[in-house]
């Protein structure tokens, strides 16, 4: 006697696919990013060795990295010094400063529209950072925090 099989073949519908990217197709991004327009002082040094001092506005920033225009011509690898000044509706009302560094890991062209900077940079940090009030001034030859007089 031979037993023949009853069991049922179950086919699966796929949903029919939407036109254009989804929304977590567009960002692939492991973390937030929040555009947060603050000024932000950047310091670092040139592929020739230059150093340069550069204020712009931060366009958007994760827990990562930071995105800004510059005007400065860093490259890929270069090891930059963020200085921002926290919001004081952020702060409780104390006027506190952000220093923290990373390694540009993304340059990218800026079209006019971007305030005239000549490349974006994307930055992504290195883990420490110090938050100071705003009359400490940062010393990066010796790290050590210098009081303002």
């Amino acid at each position: 006697m031979t037993k023949t099989s009853s069991k049922k073949k179950t086919v699966r519908k796929t949903p029919a696919k939407k036109s254009g990217p989804s929304k977590d197709e567009l960002n692939r991004r492991r973390e937030w990013r929040f555009d947060l327009p603050l000024p932000v002082k950047i310091e670092g040094e040139l592929p020739k060795g230059k150093k340069f001092n550069e204020l712009t506005q931060i366009e958007n920033i994760s827990s990562k990295g930071v995105y800004f225009c510059l005007d400065s011509g860093v490259i890929i690898g270069s090891k930059l010094n963020l200085v921002i000044d926290m919001p004081k509706e952020l702060t409780e009302g104390k006027h506190l400063k952000l220093c923290l560094g990373g390694l540009t890991v993304r340059l990218e062209e800026v079209t006019k529209k971007e305030r005239g900077k000549k490349q974006g940079v994307a930055l992504r940090f290195q883990k420490k950072f110090e938050i100071l009030p705003h009359t400490v001034e940062v010393k990066k030859e010796k790290s050590k925090v210098k009081k303002k007089k």
